[in-house]
Protein backbone atom coordinates (compact mmCIF):
# COMPACT_ATOMS: atom_id res chain seq x y z
CA UNK A 1 0.00 0.00 0.00
CA UNK A 2 1.44 3.45 -0.91
CA UNK A 3 2.45 5.62 2.03
CA UNK A 4 0.25 8.57 2.91
CA UNK A 5 2.39 11.73 2.80
CA UNK A 6 1.92 15.39 1.92
CA UNK A 7 3.78 17.60 -0.55
CA UNK A 8 5.49 19.53 2.24
CA UNK A 9 6.82 16.25 3.66
CA UNK A 10 8.12 15.26 0.23
CA UNK A 11 9.93 18.60 -0.13
CA UNK A 12 11.47 18.25 3.35
CA UNK A 13 12.65 14.76 2.46
CA UNK A 14 14.22 15.98 -0.80
CA UNK A 15 16.04 18.72 1.12
CA UNK A 16 17.28 16.19 3.68
CA UNK A 17 18.65 13.97 0.92
CA UNK A 18 20.90 16.79 -0.30
CA UNK A 19 22.62 16.93 3.11
CA UNK A 20 25.87 15.07 3.79
CA UNK A 21 27.20 14.11 7.18
CA UNK A 22 29.51 16.83 8.49
CA UNK A 23 27.87 19.64 6.50
CA UNK A 24 27.49 23.09 8.01
CA UNK A 25 23.89 23.99 7.28
CA UNK A 26 22.77 27.61 7.09
CA UNK A 27 19.13 28.54 7.58
CA UNK A 28 17.54 31.83 6.61
CA UNK A 29 14.61 33.54 8.29
CA UNK A 30 11.13 31.99 8.01
CA UNK A 31 12.21 28.84 6.15
CA UNK A 32 10.63 25.97 8.14
CA UNK A 33 10.61 23.53 5.22
CA UNK A 34 14.39 23.83 5.11
CA UNK A 35 14.90 23.49 8.86
CA UNK A 36 12.63 20.45 9.02
CA UNK A 37 14.66 18.89 6.21
CA UNK A 38 17.93 19.66 7.95
CA UNK A 39 16.80 18.09 11.22
CA UNK A 40 15.45 15.08 9.32
CA UNK A 41 18.91 14.59 7.81
CA UNK A 42 20.52 14.84 11.26
CA UNK A 43 18.17 12.23 12.73
CA UNK A 44 18.71 9.80 9.86
CA UNK A 45 21.92 9.77 7.83
CA UNK A 46 23.87 12.91 8.87
CA UNK A 47 24.30 13.03 12.68
CA UNK A 48 27.43 15.18 12.47
CA UNK A 49 25.94 18.29 10.84
CA UNK A 50 26.12 21.78 12.34
CA UNK A 51 23.33 24.36 12.14
CA UNK A 52 23.80 28.11 11.63
CA UNK A 53 21.05 30.70 11.39
CA UNK A 54 20.44 34.39 10.82
CA UNK A 55 17.71 34.17 13.48
CA UNK A 56 20.12 33.87 16.40
CA UNK A 57 23.32 34.61 14.44
CA UNK A 58 24.82 31.50 15.93
CA UNK A 59 25.99 27.92 15.37
CA UNK A 60 24.90 24.79 17.19
CA UNK A 61 24.87 21.01 16.86
CA UNK A 62 21.79 20.43 18.99
CA UNK A 63 18.28 20.92 17.66
CA UNK A 64 14.73 21.58 18.85
CA UNK A 65 11.28 20.91 17.34
CA UNK A 66 10.06 23.66 15.05
CA UNK A 67 8.08 26.49 16.63
CA UNK A 68 6.70 29.92 15.83
CA UNK A 69 6.42 32.02 18.97
CA UNK A 70 9.59 30.60 20.49
CA UNK A 71 11.75 30.02 17.41
CA UNK A 72 14.70 31.75 19.08
CA UNK A 73 14.90 29.07 21.81
CA UNK A 74 16.85 26.81 19.46
CA UNK A 75 19.46 29.40 18.58
CA UNK A 76 19.81 31.37 21.79
CA UNK A 77 19.55 28.42 24.15
CA UNK A 78 21.66 25.80 22.34
CA UNK A 79 24.28 27.85 20.49
CA UNK A 80 27.97 27.06 20.76
CA UNK A 81 28.99 30.45 19.36
CA UNK A 82 27.29 33.77 18.50
CA UNK A 83 28.35 36.45 16.03
CA UNK A 84 26.98 39.57 14.35
CA UNK A 85 25.30 39.30 10.95
CA UNK A 86 28.00 41.24 9.11
CA UNK A 87 30.80 39.15 10.63
CA UNK A 88 28.95 35.97 9.76
CA UNK A 89 28.28 36.93 6.14
CA UNK A 90 31.62 38.62 5.45
CA UNK A 91 34.09 36.58 7.53
CA UNK A 92 32.77 33.22 8.68
CA UNK A 93 30.59 32.01 5.81
CA UNK A 94 33.31 32.43 3.15
CA UNK A 95 35.59 30.31 5.33
CA UNK A 96 33.18 27.49 6.19
CA UNK A 97 31.24 27.37 2.89
CA UNK A 98 27.93 26.24 4.43
CA UNK A 99 25.11 24.57 2.55
CA UNK A 100 22.03 26.78 2.32
CA UNK A 101 18.64 26.61 0.62
CA UNK A 102 17.25 29.93 -0.64
CA UNK A 103 13.62 30.52 -1.62
CA UNK A 104 13.55 32.74 -4.73
CA UNK A 105 10.62 34.98 -5.62
CA UNK A 106 11.82 34.78 -9.23
CA UNK A 107 14.38 32.49 -10.85
CA UNK A 108 15.50 32.30 -14.49
CA UNK A 109 16.80 29.37 -16.51
CA UNK A 110 20.41 30.12 -15.52
CA UNK A 111 19.55 30.04 -11.81
CA UNK A 112 19.85 33.79 -11.21
CA UNK A 113 17.20 34.84 -8.73
CA UNK A 114 15.33 37.83 -7.32
CA UNK A 115 14.16 38.60 -3.79
CA UNK A 116 14.06 42.39 -4.15
CA UNK A 117 10.80 43.42 -5.84
CA UNK A 118 8.29 42.68 -8.61
CA UNK A 119 8.17 45.39 -11.28
CA UNK A 120 10.77 47.33 -13.23
CA UNK A 121 10.53 50.54 -11.17
CA UNK A 122 12.49 50.08 -7.94
CA UNK A 123 11.02 53.22 -6.37
CA UNK A 124 7.44 52.14 -7.14
CA UNK A 125 7.40 48.33 -7.48
CA UNK A 126 4.27 46.25 -7.90
CA UNK A 127 5.33 44.41 -4.75
CA UNK A 128 8.27 44.88 -2.41
CA UNK A 129 9.84 41.52 -1.46
CA UNK A 130 11.69 40.59 1.76
CA UNK A 131 15.04 41.80 0.43
CA UNK A 132 18.42 40.32 -0.28
CA UNK A 133 19.88 39.70 3.19
CA UNK A 134 23.34 38.32 2.52
CA UNK A 135 22.41 36.64 -0.79
CA UNK A 136 24.38 39.04 -3.08
CA UNK A 137 27.47 38.31 -0.98
CA UNK A 138 27.30 34.56 -0.48
CA UNK A 139 26.06 33.69 -3.97
CA UNK A 140 29.29 35.07 -5.43
CA UNK A 141 31.61 32.70 -3.57
CA UNK A 142 29.64 29.59 -2.56
CA UNK A 143 30.50 26.64 -4.79
CA UNK A 144 27.02 25.14 -4.40
CA UNK A 145 23.74 26.97 -3.91
CA UNK A 146 20.44 25.20 -3.36
CA UNK A 147 16.95 26.57 -4.05
CA UNK A 148 13.43 25.53 -3.14
CA UNK A 149 10.03 26.70 -4.38
CA UNK A 150 6.96 25.49 -2.46
CA UNK A 151 4.52 26.58 -5.21
CA UNK A 152 5.83 26.14 -8.75
CA UNK A 153 4.38 28.73 -11.16
CA UNK A 154 5.19 31.13 -13.99
CA UNK A 155 5.24 33.92 -11.42
CA UNK A 156 8.44 32.41 -9.97
CA UNK A 157 10.01 30.67 -12.99
CA UNK A 158 10.52 33.56 -15.42
CA UNK A 159 12.43 34.22 -18.63
CA UNK A 160 13.69 37.62 -17.38
CA UNK A 161 14.13 38.73 -13.77
CA UNK A 162 12.77 42.08 -12.62
CA UNK A 163 15.87 42.44 -10.40
CA UNK A 164 18.84 40.19 -9.70
CA UNK A 165 19.84 39.56 -6.07
CA UNK A 166 21.34 36.08 -6.35
CA UNK A 167 23.96 34.82 -8.78
CA UNK A 168 23.02 31.63 -10.63
CA UNK A 169 25.01 28.83 -12.23
CA UNK A 170 28.25 29.85 -13.93
CA UNK A 171 31.36 28.38 -15.51
CA UNK A 172 34.60 28.83 -13.53
CA UNK A 173 38.14 27.52 -13.70
CA UNK A 174 37.02 24.73 -11.36
CA UNK A 175 33.97 23.82 -13.44
CA UNK A 176 30.34 24.81 -12.98
CA UNK A 177 29.61 26.63 -9.70
CA UNK A 178 26.71 28.43 -8.05
CA UNK A 179 23.11 27.21 -8.15
CA UNK A 180 23.19 23.43 -8.58
CA UNK A 181 19.84 22.14 -7.29
CA UNK A 182 16.19 23.13 -6.90
CA UNK A 183 13.19 21.31 -5.49
CA UNK A 184 9.62 22.48 -5.98
CA UNK A 185 6.23 20.95 -5.33
CA UNK A 186 6.39 19.45 -8.84
CA UNK A 187 9.89 17.99 -9.13
CA UNK A 188 13.65 18.26 -8.75
CA UNK A 189 16.07 20.12 -11.02
CA UNK A 190 19.79 20.61 -11.61
CA UNK A 191 22.08 22.87 -13.68
CA UNK A 192 24.48 20.22 -14.96
CA UNK A 193 24.86 22.04 -18.28
CA UNK A 194 24.28 25.60 -17.07
CA UNK A 195 20.50 25.68 -17.65
CA UNK A 196 17.74 24.47 -15.35
CA UNK A 197 17.05 20.82 -16.10
CA UNK A 198 14.28 18.59 -14.80
CA UNK A 199 15.76 15.44 -13.26
CA UNK A 200 12.86 14.01 -11.21
CA UNK A 201 9.09 14.28 -11.40
CA UNK A 202 7.25 14.00 -8.12
CA UNK A 203 4.74 11.11 -7.98
CA UNK A 204 1.58 11.92 -9.93
CA UNK A 205 3.13 14.90 -11.79
CA UNK A 206 3.61 14.95 -15.56
CA UNK A 207 6.22 16.67 -17.69
CA UNK A 208 3.47 18.69 -19.37
CA UNK A 209 2.33 20.06 -15.99
CA UNK A 210 5.84 21.22 -15.11
CA UNK A 211 6.44 22.89 -18.47
CA UNK A 212 3.04 24.63 -18.34
CA UNK A 213 3.97 26.22 -15.02
CA UNK A 214 7.51 27.22 -16.11
CA UNK A 215 8.01 30.50 -17.97
CA UNK A 216 10.87 29.31 -20.17
CA UNK A 217 11.66 26.18 -22.23
CA UNK A 218 12.58 23.43 -19.82
CA UNK A 219 15.48 21.07 -20.37
CA UNK A 220 14.89 17.45 -19.39
CA UNK A 221 17.53 15.01 -18.19
CA UNK A 222 17.90 11.85 -20.32
CA UNK A 223 17.35 9.71 -17.22
CA UNK A 224 14.23 11.52 -16.01
CA UNK A 225 12.74 9.49 -13.19
CA UNK A 226 10.27 9.72 -10.31
CA UNK A 227 11.20 11.22 -6.95
CA UNK A 228 11.39 8.43 -4.35
CA UNK A 229 8.66 8.84 -1.73
CA UNK A 230 9.49 9.48 1.92
CA UNK A 231 9.88 6.38 4.03
CA UNK A 232 7.49 5.55 6.86
CA UNK A 233 10.21 6.51 9.35
CA UNK A 234 10.88 9.86 7.67
CA UNK A 235 7.16 10.67 7.79
CA UNK A 236 6.96 9.67 11.46
CA UNK A 237 9.94 11.83 12.38
CA UNK A 238 8.53 14.88 10.59
CA UNK A 239 5.06 14.56 12.09
CA UNK A 240 5.82 13.38 15.61
CA UNK A 241 9.35 14.50 16.47
CA UNK A 242 10.63 17.34 14.28
CA UNK A 243 7.50 19.39 13.57
CA UNK A 244 4.40 18.20 15.45
CA UNK A 245 2.91 21.71 15.18
CA UNK A 246 3.09 21.59 11.37
CA UNK A 247 5.11 24.81 11.02
CA UNK A 248 6.51 23.56 7.71
CA UNK A 249 3.01 23.80 6.17
CA UNK A 250 3.03 27.61 6.46
CA UNK A 251 5.20 27.83 3.35
CA UNK A 252 2.64 25.89 1.32
CA UNK A 253 -0.32 28.15 2.17
CA UNK A 254 -1.43 31.71 1.59
CA UNK A 255 -4.19 34.07 2.68
CA UNK A 256 -6.75 33.02 5.27
CA UNK A 257 -5.56 29.40 5.37
CA UNK A 258 -2.08 30.49 6.40
CA UNK A 259 -3.44 32.93 8.97
CA UNK A 260 -5.72 30.28 10.50
CA UNK A 261 -2.90 27.74 10.77
CA UNK A 262 -0.57 30.32 12.29
CA UNK A 263 -3.12 31.26 14.95
CA UNK A 264 -3.71 27.60 15.78
CA UNK A 265 0.01 26.92 16.18
CA UNK A 266 0.53 29.94 18.43
CA UNK A 267 -2.32 28.76 20.64
CA UNK A 268 -0.93 25.22 20.86
CA UNK A 269 2.53 26.57 21.56
CA UNK A 270 1.25 28.77 24.35
CA UNK A 271 2.61 31.90 22.69
CA UNK A 272 -0.70 33.58 21.78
Amino acid sequence: MPLDYTTDELICTCIARQVKDGDILAQGINTPLVMAGYILAKLTHAPGVYFTSAIGQSMCQDWAPLGVGRAEDQWLGKAQIHWGFVKGAADLLPTYHPKEFFRPAQVDSAGNFNNIAFGSDYARPRMRLPGTGGIPDVSTYLDEIFLYVPRHSRVTFVETLDFKSGLGNRETEKGRRGVVYLVSDLGQFDWAEGQMRLTHLHPGITLEQVQKKTGFPLQVAPGLTETPAPSAEEIRLLREVIDPLGVRKLEMLGGSARKSLLQDMLMREGAW
